[in-house]
């Protein structure tokens, strides 16, 4: 399946989109990454960031970057071992802090998004990695974050 098709899948599967003035690709994202599914959510999220050309560039990639963070821990969380994907606290903590860069602009929210405590999470991720000397992993399913949208905010 090509990703184009991938992507209008799982459109398709989310919930109704709220209230219609957000983009359907905006709201997947949130639907994926609140299932863990954070491959999908980097995914539906950079279809729409490329072709964004109004001011929400950089707020799309650095939500973009957030997913990919969570990658990293999901992956090293469930292959502690492998040679690849035991390596993946450096990257991760890099992308939180990439994302935490990108987000700033646009605190305290934005999109119906609570930027302010989303960029507090990332920095929080990534001063405990960074902390543990890149050996601990904050990430396990039980304790992966959910993102909601605010209501009646621009």
């Amino acid at each position: 399946m090509k990703k184009t098709q991938r992507i209008a899948a799982l459109l398709e599967a989310q919930p109704t989109a709220q209230g219609g003035t957000l983009d359907p690709r905006y709201l997947g994202y949130f639907h994926c990454f609140n299932r863990l599914e954070y491959y999908d959510a980097h995914d539906v999220l950079e279809d729409l960031w490329l072709e964004s050309r109004d001011g929400n560039w950089a707020f799309f990639k650095g939500l973009i970057q957030l997913a990919g963070a969570f990658v990293h821990l999901q992956k090293q969380a469930l292959r502690p071992d492998h040679p690849k994907d035991g390596r993946r606290m450096h990257p991760a903590a890099r992308l939180f802090k990439l994302a935490d860069a990108h987000l700033a602009p646009y605190s305290p929210r934005h999109l119906q998004l609570d930027v302010d405590a989303l960029r507090q999470l990332a920095n929080a991720l990534a001063q405990s990695i960074e902390d543990s000397g890149f050996t601990i992993n904050p990430w396990t399913p039980g304790s992966a974050p959910q993102l909601a949208l605010l209501e009646n905010e621009a």
